[in-house]
C-alpha cells in the first residue's frame, strides 16, 4: 500500500474511494508555530496516508525559541472530546504526546483503556528543545502508572528515558545505560521502547528498539546540521501512521525513521529558533517527487 501517492498534473480530477484511510487519533497540545504538537501530529499523519482526528490536551504560547507558558485542559473536556470521536469512528492506532496534568493523564488512560487491541504510541514530552519543564514529578509518576503500561511502543529521548528511569529506580544517574533504562521501562508494562539518540555526544544518531527479547533492531542515520522543533513528534506520529496501516512493528519504525529523517532534512527555519521537518518534502518537487511505500522505499 501506497502511504503517499504521487502528486497528480495539474487539472486532474481525483477520485472517490469506497477505502478510507485508515484513522489515527491523536491526543496532544496545541503548538502555534506549527512545529510540534498537535499540528505536527496533524501534518505528519495526514502526509503518510492517515486521517487524523484530534484531542487537545493543553494549549501552549510559544515560537520557535521556546514555550512561554501553557494550560492545561479540564479532563472531563479531554476525555469527553475523545470518547466523542470514538463512538463515530474506528481508529487504527493511538498517538499521545504532552498530557498537561495528572488529572488529564488519568482520564486519557480511562479512554484508552476501553480499546485494548488499537496499538498506542507514547512519545512522553516532558520538555521543550529549550528545555522549558512541561510536566513535575507528579505528572511522570502518573504517566507511568497509568499509560505506559498500556502503551505499545514508547519513544523517549534519551534524556527522557533517562528521566522516566530514574521515577522507576533511585539507582539510575546520568551514567546509567540506555539499555538498562529501556529495561526499567519495559517492567512497567509497556510492549516496546524506541530510545532516540539526538541527544547523545554521537557523530551518529542511533535509534534503538527494545522488547521483551532485549534489543530488537538499531538503526544509524546521518546527524544533521542545527536543532529541530518538533523532530520527536514527527517520529512518533509516523509511527502510528506505519501501525496504522498495519506494517510489523520492526518494519514500521523503520519506514517511520526514514520519514522523519527526511522530514528534517528538508527542514526550515522561518523564525529566530530552531528549524521546523518539512512533512510535505515530498510535495515540494512539483509532482516529480518519489512516493513513500510502508517498507520505507520508493515508488
Amino acid at each position: 500500500m501506497v502511504i503517499l501517492n504521487q502528486l497528480r498534473p495539474p487539472g486532474r480530477r481525483f477520485c472517490m474511494t469506497q477505502n478510507p484511510p485508515p484513522i489515527v487519533l491523536t491526543f496532544a497540545a496545541t503548538d502555534p508555530t506549527g512545529g510540534a504538537g498537535l499540528q505536527a501530529d496533524l501534518l505528519t499523519l495526514t502526509s503518510m496516508g492517515c486521517h487524523a482526528l484530534s484531542v487537545v490536551t493543553a494549549v501552549t504560547v510559544q515560537d520557535t525559541v521556546g514555550v512561554e507558558h501553557y494550560m492545561a485542559l479540564d479532563p472531563d473536556l479531554v476525555a469527553d472530546q475523545a470518547r466523542c470521536l470514538l463512538e463515530d469512528m474506528p481508529v487504527a492506532a493511538f498517538k499521545i504526546g504532552m498530557v498537561g496534568s495528572v488529572a488529564a493523564v488519568a482520564a486519557i488512560a480511562s479512554v484508552v483503556a476501553d480499546y485494548p487491541d488499537v496499538p498506542l504510541v507514547f512519545d512522553p514530552v516532558l520538555a521543550s528543545g529549550r528545555g522549558d519543564e512541561l510536566s513535575d514529578d507528579d505528572t511522570r509518576a502518573a504517566l507511568l502508572d497509568l499509560l505506559v503500561p498500556q502503551t505499545t511502543i514508547l519513544t523517549p529521548n534519551s534524556l527522557e528515558a533517562r528521566h522516566l528511569a530514574a521515577e522507576i529506580s533511585d539507582d539510575v544517574n546520568e551514567d546509567t545505560s540506555l539499555a538498562a533504562c529501556a529495561e526499567l521501562l519495559l517492567g512497567t508494562g509497556c510492549e516496546y521502547v524506541l530510545v532516540t539518540g539526538t541527544h547523545e555526544q554521537t557523530l551518529k544518531v542511533t535509534n534503538t528498539l527494545y522488547g521483551a527479547a532485549g534489543m530488537l533492531r538499531q538503526d544509524d542515520w546521518d546527524r544533521l546540521p542545527g536543532s529541530y522543533h518538533g523532530s520527536g513528534c514527527t517520529l512518533a506520529s509516523a509511527i502510528a501512521a506505519t501501525l496504522a496501516h498495519q506494517m510489523e512493528m520492526a518494519d514500521a519504525i523503520r519506514a517511520a525513521q526514514e520519514f522523519a529523517w527526511e522530514s528534517l532534512r528538508a527542514g526550515f527555519r522561518p523564525g529566530m529558533g530552531q528549524y521546523i521537518p518539512d512533512r510535505l518534502f515530498w510535495a515540494r518537487h512539483g509532482g516529480d517527487g518519489d512516493a513513500v511505500v510502508p517498507d520505507g522505499s520508493v515508488a
